[in-house]
């Protein structure tokens, strides 16, 4: 038998400030965008070339939801943006107004950089060495 992650849900506060983050600011694809009714859509995300698991952008709901938009790593970093040209992504997410914490590092797994979403969720964007 054969298994993979296929979607991974990030709470957000709306959907389209979601989705312009994603897809005007990180290059990302919208993959569907379907109503539901109530408010509710199912909205997937995906990097180009995405061979990995999809993010569905969830529309939080209720305080307890809303308070986590945001923390859902409990503020480490909890989402990893693999890449094989890490300059010219860095480059071209800095232009596009991302914010990265930190410097790039040159580690021995690979080069790194840490950078918030839009709701402060910290991803290392990440090209791992060969």
């Amino acid at each position: 038998m054969t298994q993979s992650i296929a979607t991974v849900a990030i709470l957000v506060k709306d959907y389209e400030d979601a989705i312009t983050f994603y897809c005007d600011q990180l290059g990302f694809n919208l993959v569907a965008d379907t109503d539901l009714g109530g408010d509710k859509r199912w909205v997937l995300i995906a990097p180009p070339g995405q061979s990995g698991a999809q993010l569905l952008l969830a529309k939080a709901e209720g305080e307890t939801q809303l308070a986590a938009v945001g923390k859902q790593g409990g503020g480490r970093v909890m989402f990893f943006l693999n890449t094989s040209t890490f300059t010219r992504d860095h480059a071209a997410m800095i232009e596009s107004g991302v914010r990265f914490l930190e410097e790039p590092r040159h580690e021995s797994y690979g080069s790194v950089a840490v950078f918030e979403d839009l709701y402060g969720n910290k991803w290392d964007l990440i090209e791992p060495k060969r």
